[in-house]
């Protein structure tokens, strides 16, 4: 793969504050127009990392290249390229729904229209609301309006759905899904694994500031993690067997003409993936 096909490069990237590392040598390469889901618990690095990509944190060391940009010398035509929705809205002004986006609109060169915009994030009923009389959830809506009203090139979206109800985060999947067909790249950082399934192309756990694992979303972790279990009680005891052919187990259990009790198959999925990927990262470091 070449630079020009690469939005994000990162090699050997660390940060540390009074000698302890926060992020702790990670390389990774986020592709043009793929949806990228960095997932980690609270305190992994994940925010420190983005917050370097997107220049507003100094590395301790590492190479970095944004949009073929060092992020540390980014300018302002470089940043109105990028779009960043952050993790706590800063959006409770006099203004109105509609005049707060039209107005950041109006910084980018080709930004999107407005009412498409509103309409996307499900706040047309309060375009003409003032933001500081919104609910909590509603200006979370706002604060993903401005990151995607100026069209940009790689949008970072740092827990956008938080405070969305059912609907509403469907409704933002299908934007999101538009923009990535539109040839947008996104990295999205998410506790929803389920969000991280529906929207992303590959994933990255990252734990304890070190990158666990990169891989396309329903392969990740590698062919062991995604084997079935078979459970079932024997004797009052709760047997469990990972296999391949998990149909071929089953009916040798039940070939007698009696199926043993709690007999299931279980299919691991992403979140599955990601909590053994980060019990046996726990394991390692103690």
């Amino acid at each position: 793969m070449t630079q020009t096909d690469t939005a994000v490069r990162i090699r050997g990237l660390r940060k540390h504050y009074g000698g302890r590392a926060v992020v702790d040598g990670i390389d990774l390469d986020i592709h043009r127009g793929e949806t990228f889901a960095l997932l980690g618990p609270n305190g992994a690095g994940k925010s420190t990392t983005v917050e370097i990509l997107e220049g507003y944190r100094r590395r301790t060391s590492g190479e970095v290249s944004v949009l073929d940009t060092d992020p540390g010398r980014g300018d302002r035509a470089w940043r109105a390229r990028l779009g960043i929705v952050l993790q706590s809205s800063g959006e409770s002004g006099a203004a109105t729904v509609r005049e707060q986006i039209a107005h950041v609109a109006g910084y980018y060169p080709r930004p999107r229209d407005v009412d498409e915009v509103i309409a996307a994030v499900g706040l047309e009923d309060q375009r003409r609301s003032q933001i500081r009389r919104l609910s909590g959830g509603q200006r979370r809506r706002v604060d993903v309006a401005l990151g995607i009203v100026g069209n940009p090139e790689l949008l970072f979206l740092d827990e956008p759905t938080t405070g969305f109800d059912p609907e509403a985060r469907r409704r933002f999947w299908d934007l999101i899904r538009s923009l990535s067909a539109e040839g947008t790249t996104i990295l999205l950082t998410t506790h929803y694994l389920d969000e991280a399934a529906q929207l992303g192309d590959r994933a990255g756990v990252i734990a304890a500031g070190r990158l666990l694992a990169v891989g396309a979303v329903d392969e990740i972790g590698g062919t062991d993690a995604r084997t079935p279990v078979v459970r079932w009680f024997e004797g009052g005891v709760l047997r469990e067997q990972r296999t391949s052919t998990p149909g071929a187990l089953v009916h040798r259990l039940t070939a007698s003409g009696h199926e043993p009790p709690g007999l299931e198959i279980v299919r691991p999925g992403l979140e599955d993936v990601y909590l053994q990927m980060l019990r046996d990262g726990q394991e390692e470091v103690a």
